[in-house]
């Protein structure tokens, strides 16, 4: 079986836009060799709350998860979202199984703590180490490729809403005990930009001490950071390296071709 596994995560504009998800499932689809596909939907998932009554409540970017928006999450992440994905990437030949952290207890997580906001029911990952690495591992063995919504479980029966960006940097931790990892995180960019307005500004690669300099400069844009710190924090724990990228090109990545940017140490 391969060493290499490809940890790939799609951002929320892509499966938002019918064209462009199509092309990116028939692209990852074709991907080689054992990969893990990680998907949010928070438009979807807001779209569906208002037509039910409940309106999203959103606080720095983060969904506020009381009882009502979780159902909703739930639904929305876990099923109507994860079984299409399932069913889509089943269509074209690439044997999935769509999952959450609660399945096979592969992601425990614990309830967000309370201090100056309350997220109600959010989760935060306690530490890669608790991942169900045998499990992932024995599917790739299978040739089974995981598509995980964002929602993980804090072993007392709730269902936690997770950010899908964590999730993704978690498994990639978690499996670099047992493969060579790249963490893929793609939306509809071409990469990292020096200047948001300048679509061909893409920074090919990046390592600390460059990163450094432009956070001080403050280059980069500013909800691109969490990402970053996630990266580089992914790169310490053994991650081999993460590459962020335009979903179209998800094929080009994936292979080692020079496209996104690379992050190393």
């Amino acid at each position: 079986m391969s060493t290499k596994i490809n940890v790939i995560k799609i951002g929320g504009n892509v499966l938002d836009n019918p064209a462009q998800l199509e092309q990116f499932l028939t692209d990852f689809a074709s991907v080689q060799g054992p990969k893990v596909l990680v998907h949010g939907g928070g438009k979807i998932a807001s779209e569906l709350s208002k037509q039910l009554g409940i309106e999203p409540n959103m606080v720095n970017g983060r969904r506020i998860t009381d009882a009502d928006t979780l159902r909703v999450v739930t639904m929305v992440y876990g099923g109507l979202l994860n079984k299409n994905l399932v069913a889509q990437l089943q269509a074209r030949g690439c044997n999935s199984l769509g999952l959450t952290g609660a399945d096979a207890n592969v992601i425990p997580a614990r309830k967000r703590l309370v201090k100056d906001i309350d997220y109600g029911f959010v989760g935060d990952v306690e530490s890669p180490e608790q991942v169900n690495v045998t499990f992932l591992a024995s599917l790739a063995e299978q040739g089974l490729t995981p598509v995980f919504a964002a929602l993980t479980h804090d072993g007392q029966g709730n269902m936690l809403n997770t950010n899908a960006d964590t999730i993704a940097s978690t498994l990639a931790v978690a499996l670099s005990h047992q493969f060579e990892v790249n963490l893929i995180y793609c939306f509809e960019k071409k990469g990292v930009l020096l200047d948001v307005e300048d679509e061909t500004s893409v920074i090919h690669h990046l390592q600390p001490q460059y990163y450094a300099e432009l956070k001080e400069q403050g280059a980069i844009f500013a909800g691109m950071l969490p990402k970053l710190d996630n990266a580089f924090a992914a790169l310490q724990q053994g991650v081999k390296a993460v590459i962020i990228g335009d979903a179209a090109e998800i094929k080009g990545i994936a292979a080692g071709e020079k496209a996104g940017t690379r992050i190393t140490l």
